[in-house]
């Protein structure tokens, strides 16, 4: 880790309400796995945020504008996130959200074979779809013009750009986790 846990009694004026701000929405989006230490310092990407406040808090609420107008299933979202977290091998990221998609139902297999890179087989048509765009955006270049067509006609255009926004979004989170080298905590 490089950049230590800030105890929320050693926050700066500018730190202090983010960190009101992030804590309340961690509580209410970010709950099925761990996010603080026991004397309340965030960790995960949250952690990093709190360092730069006028950078984190631009982060934190573009974050929670994609939470608070999520139109695809949390299913579908769920399977962006890992292939992002995937790709980028971005612990926490992966960590957490194995976490979320463990309490929502995901099968083991279907985990395990997102997070080594593969597509699972039993896939549902709006899952492929959601796993071949997001495939195809981290791995650079333009989203090929059939795929493209096909989520549209999948998912809606508000839906299309919610999947493009949303794979940007994780691709930032994952590069903040790598850079900064933040832990994994342990598992209970």
């Amino acid at each position: 880790m490089r950049l230590p846990l800030i105890a929320p009694k050693d926050l700066t004026a500018e730190q202090q309400p983010l960190y009101e701000d992030m804590r309340k929405g961690i509580a209410s989006n970010f709950n099925a796995f761990k996010v603080e230490r026991e004397d309340g310092a965030l960790m995960g990407p949250w952690n990093p945020w709190l360092h730069e406040p006028g950078i984190g808090k631009a982060i934190w609420d573009l974050t929670l504008a994609m939470t608070a107008n999520a139109s695809l299933e949390d299913r579908v979202r769920q399977i962006v996130i890992l292939v992002v977290g995937a790709r980028f091998n971005a612990a926490y990221e992966m960590y957490a959200h194995i976490a979320v998609a463990e309490r929502e139902g995901m099968t083991a297999e279907r985990l395990a074979t997102l997070v080594a890179n593969l597509k699972p087989t039993d896939f549902a048509a709006d899952e492929s779809v959601a796993f071949d765009v997001s495939y195809a955006l981290v791995r650079g270049g333009v989203l090929p013009e059939p795929l493209y067509r096909l989520s549209v006609a999948t998912f809606g255009q508000h839906g299309t750009n919610e999947l493009i926004y949303l794979v940007g979004l994780y691709a930032m989170v994952s590069t903040t986790l790598n850079g900064f080298n933040v832990p994994v905590p342990e598992r209970e």
